[in-house]
């Protein structure tokens, strides 16, 4: 037994306690996304009070005697036989629709409804679809921008359409198609519109003249992995948040000529950069003088507000939780809409005012959470990767532990996704029974610059996937973490990486979890939807010319040197990681006399979104977890 960590911490007594005082406050509810309404009397936003994420509408300033003006829930259900989630809400810009894409049964099939802040009034766009998102709405409001999809079946290549719907009449115009096309901006006369394509890593922005089809490359010569523009009040200045040509994302700006010069495109200048840090989110003044930037810096964020006109900056204090998740002025330009969440604190959205000096921060939204004791703010670690390359993670450890402990290593999804001090529930209730969870950045993360968050790129991946066992290696050598009892666990590429950790590397691992992971980056290239295959290519490879690298990438392949006893979670809805993937893995292990413990969740997709699904989901990987570090296990997959 460990000095100042106990074996025995997980106990009846605790899991009682688990299950009640600490769901209670893992599992409330949260609060984000929130978007005033052009008269900014009203306000809607995404929660999941009641169970799965919905949307509301509420009056303006939201909060104030809720019981009295109760928010009114959108029916955006288009399915009696599966749930239905919203991923993205965004207002018509004549206050008359809300813009929901919702997910049946939080897949990756995506709809989008048009709602009555009443919800009196409702239609879907481009219905029949495979699966339609969201992008820009035109200043009017008559037209909203989506992305249509169409599945193998009718003939899907990957390629997404962006179209301007016309929510009058359902007649549309193309913009334009290929991977992971997105309608950005229309400008305010409706002449102009931004549009988005391409691979990850290698995205691209056009500008479309509607009047004569002239299309203007805004980032030539270059690729991206940061690409999105929006268009002055004017028109006549055009804003670029995008990394092309350089290391970090940064917001540029470019004019746009008159008539008489054909709309003619200047050099882009920049507008706020910095060369550590990424650009994280921009949100403009409705005004068009300002813009509220926010800045990763080092996982966590900075917020600030930048002068269009000089470039000089302020920052936003104490605005509230560690990582900021949304960011919208208030029409009035007086204030800032902030949704963030902290390792003790859960999503939320609050308002700060910019005309008060050193104001504090407002909820915006019910806000009865009263942060646990045991909550515990992770520290931030840097490590050597095995070719010497410098990585980070963040260690939640319990308070007063130390000494080896008992340790999980948490993977992150992406790869180009990055670990951050957010609200992790799973984490925390870890914690509290005993085990310490580290979540590195491997290379391939995003925050970084684009340079690391292409190193694990096609044939660098085998390099990558030692990231793991270097993490294992800083843990142990620096008495972090007993050698004897350390999982690893981690969800879609996170999955995929514990599957392969627990196979290239399996002296090192006690236990694994994987959740919704791929096992086989074949069978997952066929089988998972045609535009998320396609977008793929540049990260992981060509499935027709790389066919032999992503075999020997494969886990499943080496299936049979997994000894750690192993969970597997995925969720029946999942067409981005498919079912088949997990049911592979499991089949494999069973076939030669191993037992898995396979977690299933009927009507979850990628992400499991039910708040009861989400407590079952933490409080079965942590009696997993614990039951095999912090008590008597044998390495039986």
């Amino acid at each position: 037994m460990n000095v100042g960590v106990h074996v025995d911490t997980f106990t009846d007594r605790r899991r009682a306690q688990l299950a009640g005082e600490l769901d209670e406050h893992l599992f409330t509810p949260a609060y984000r996304s929130a978007q005033p309404s052009p008269d900014g009397t009203l306000l809607a936003w995404i929660s999941d009070r009641d169970g799965r994420p919905r949307a509301y509408v509420g009056p303006m300033p939201a909060g104030e005697n809720p019981a009295e003006q109760p928010p009114t829930p959108l029916d955006t259900e288009v399915d009696p036989a599966v749930a239905c989630d919203v991923k993205a809400v965004g207002w018509c810009p004549d206050g008359s629709f809300v813009a929901c894409e919702v997910a049946p049964g939080g897949g990756e099939r995506t709809r989008v409804l048009l709602l009555s802040p009443d919800g009196t009034e409702r239609r879907e766009i481009a219905a029949g679809s495979a699966a339609v998102t969201l992008g820009a709405w035109s200043p009017t409001g008559r037209q909203l921008g989506v992305t249509i999809y169409s599945d193998r079946a009718s003939g899907g290549d990957g390629s997404g359409v962006a179209c301007l719907v016309d929510v009058r009449d359902g007649s549309s115009i193309v913009l334009g198609s290929g991977p992971a096309a997105v309608v950005c901006a229309v400008s305010r006369d409706g002449r102009r519109a931004v549009l988005r394509t391409g691979r990850r890593g290698a995205r691209t922005l056009e500008l479309i003249d509607l009047w004569t089809g002239r299309r203007t490359d805004l980032l030539p010569g270059h690729d991206a992995t940061v690409a999105d523009g929006r268009f002055g009040v004017t028109g006549a200045v055009l804003y670029l948040h995008t990394d092309a040509g350089r290391e970090r994302p940064a917001l540029l700006a470019c004019s746009i000529g008159d008539d008489e010069s054909g709309g003619e495109v200047s050099l882009a200048w920049e507008v706020a950069c910095r060369g550590h840090d990424d650009l994280d989110q921009v949100a403009l003044d409705p005004a068009g003088a300002r813009a509220a930037l926010v800045w990763n810096v080092d996982g966590r964020s900075e917020l600030e507000l930048v002068d269009l006109r000089t470039g000089l900056t302020d920052p936003v204090p104490d605005h509230p939780g560690d990582v900021v998740t949304g960011l919208a002025f208030t029409r009035d330009g007086q204030a800032l809409l902030v949704g963030s969440e902290g390792p003790a604190v859960p999503p939320h959205v609050a308002r700060i005012a910019l005309d008060v000096p050193l104001a504090e921060p407002t909820p915006l939204l019910p806000d009865t959470f009263d942060p646990l004791e045991q909550l515990v703010d992770p520290t931030l670690h840097e490590f050597r990767a095995e070719d010497g390359l410098t990585l980070t993670g963040w260690l939640f450890r319990p308070r007063g532990g130390f000494g080896a402990a008992p340790t999980l290593v948490w993977l992150h999804g992406g790869p180009e996704a990055q670990e951050r001090p957010v609200f992790q529930p799973l984490f925390q209730a870890l914690v509290a029974a005993g085990v310490q969870v580290f979540a590195p950045n491997v290379r391939g993360s995003a925050g970084f610059g684009r340079v690391f968050s292409q190193a694990d790129d096609l044939d660098r991946r085998f390099t990558a996937i030692t990231d793991v066992r270097a993490a294992v290696g800083f843990l142990t050598s620096s008495g972090l973490a007993d050698p004897d009892r350390i999982g690893v666990s981690g969800r879609s590429y996170g999955g995929y990486l514990t599957l392969v950790a627990l196979a290239w590397f399996p002296e090192l691992f006690a236990v694994g979890v994987d959740v919704c992971g791929m096992s086989d980056l074949q069978t997952f290239y066929s089988d998972t939807e045609p535009w998320i295959a396609a977008a793929a290519t540049t990260k992981y490879g060509d499935p027709e010319r790389d066919g032999e690298m992503l075999r020997a990438l494969s886990p499943i392949h080496s299936a049979d040197r997994i000894s750690a006893p192993l969970m597997v979670v995925h969720g029946a809805y999942d067409t981005n990681v498919p079912l088949g993937e997990a049911e592979r893995i499991v089949e494999a292990l069973r076939a030669r006399g191993a037992a898995p413990h396979f977690l299933l969740f009927d009507d979850e997709g990628h992400e499991t979104h039910a708040v009861a699904h989400r407590a079952e989901f933490t409080a079965e990987v942590v009696r997993w977890v614990t039951g095999h570090l912090t008590e008597p296990a044998s390495r039986t997959a």
